[in-house]
């Protein structure tokens, strides 16, 4: 069964005092933004190409992440959040078809009120298998806001934030991110040095229990970022959906023919 993209964020304990979950205070404000991204498998196969669309509307900024497959395969991820002080969730909403994923699943949810939805259906036709609820969803919620998140976090330092999973009955978990080192990157003829973050989901003894006689143990997930004075995502490496294969997102540069 499919679970949520692992597109959501966290953090890691101080040297003698472990933190606690809690919204991630805002550093740099998003704005307007258009990455454009491109998916490979660990073989470095090119499976995918993608756009990060990001606009303020109002109070809430609207984040957009869509990569269209070689194989006809479409993920499309959109949250809207708030930053004013901490970034804060208000809805989510994702879309996964074709033969790159094991179910079509569409999944909505709104923070302020926990109401969920998801929908599955196999590739053969099947009839669509519909799970609807409500989850009491603490304020630190980050589906979809994990690159978000670990971009702003200051340099060295971690958190703790909640995300929730869809197996599709929905799980709320913590996620936990430390940075684990730097790691020397090219940036066109320039070598620069790169954070490496180490996000690990937090299941608990019985859901981790649980997890590892299904089989379904979330794997560990990996983001690189600049942390200069003004901090780049640079990479990603992890699984979109938990159980799934492990991929690599990268940034693209748009160049002119010739």
């Amino acid at each position: 069964m499919k679970a949520l993209p692992v597109f959501c964020v966290v953090a890691v304990a101080a040297v003698f005092q472990p933190l606690a979950a809690a919204p991630i205070p805002v550093r740099f404000a998003e704005g307007v933004a258009h990455g454009f991204l491109v998916l490979r498998d660990l073989d470095g196969r090119v499976l995918a190409q993608g756009d990060l669309l990001q606009v303020p509307r109002g109070a809430e900024v609207h984040k957009r992440i869509v990569f269209r497959f070689n194989d006809g395969s479409f993920f499309d991820e959109h949250v809207a959040f708030t930053q004013v002080g901490v970034y804060a969730l208000k809805t989510y909403k994702l879309s996964q078809k074709g033969p790159a994923f094991a179910l079509d699943t569409e999944i909505s949810m709104t923070a302020a009120t926990g109401v969920y939805r998801v929908a599955t259906t196999d590739h053969n036709g099947g009839k669509e298998k519909v799970v609807t609820g409500t989850l009491a969803l603490p304020a630190d919620v980050s589906n979809g806001l994990l690159l978000t998140v670990v971009k702003d976090l200051p340099k060295g330092a971690g958190a703790i934030v909640h995300f929730v999973g869809f197996t599709p009955e929905p799980r709320v978990i913590e996620i936990e991110i430390a940075p684990a080192g730097e790691q020397a990157i090219m940036v066109g003829e320039l070598k620069r040095s790169a954070t490496h973050y180490l996000l690990k989901p937090r299941l608990g003894v019985w859901l981790t229990l649980f997890a590892a006689i299904l089989g379904r143990v979330p794997p560990d997930l990996h983001a690189w970022i600049l942390t200069d004075d003004v901090p780049a995502f640079v990479g990603f490496e992890g699984s979109l959906t938990t159980p799934g294969p492990v991929w690599r997102i990268d940034l693209l540069s748009p160049r002119r023919p010739g």
